[in-house]
């Protein structure tokens, strides 16, 4: 009896192809991922400079979550000295890979104590805009600094 299950009437599959699925093209490689959202970036569907820049403009606050390749950074809630009562949490979106105002976007939520409790208060559009104007800055001083150092 066990001389028959060693012997196999089917052949091993040679080439490309699924196992999954039984179809004889091959699929989607690990190593092909990189390339899908194009190589200019090293992988990275995101302009490095302005992941780059969203990093160093929240380096001072306590991070939550980073998406790499979705492009999200979301803070901690955090409050200022002056404002105890008060606090934001930041999620920064790179949405592009060239560097342009509308690559990056920043969205502020906002939570003000009540009663011991803190409450939704909305988002501050005008915080968000600021904090994407300080990336874009930072993003071009980046840009900058790498053009200079390879002239030297």
């Amino acid at each position: 009896m066990l001389n028959a299950c060693t012997q196999s009437s089917q052949t091993p599959a040679v080439g490309g192809g699924s196992i999954l699925t039984g179809k004889s093209e091959p699929g989607l490689s690990l190593s092909d991922a990189g390339n899908f959202f194009g190589s200019s970036t090293g992988g990275l569907p995101i302009n490095a400079l302005l992941w780059r820049a969203s990093l160093d403009i929240v380096s001072t606050i306590p991070i939550d979550d980073v998406d790499t390749y979705g492009g999200t950074i979301i803070t901690e809630w955090y409050s200022l000295v002056d404002s105890p009562n008060e606090r934001i949490k930041m999620t920064f979106f790179v949405l592009d890979l060239e560097l342009r105002s509308d690559a990056i976007r920043v969205q502020v939520y906002v939570q003000r104590r009540e009663n011991g409790a803190w409450v939704d208060s909305g988002t501050d559009s005008a915080l968000g805009r600021k904090l994407e104007e300080l990336v874009l800055t930072r993003a071009r001083e980046i840009r900058a600094a790498g053009a200079t150092e390879t002239d030297n």
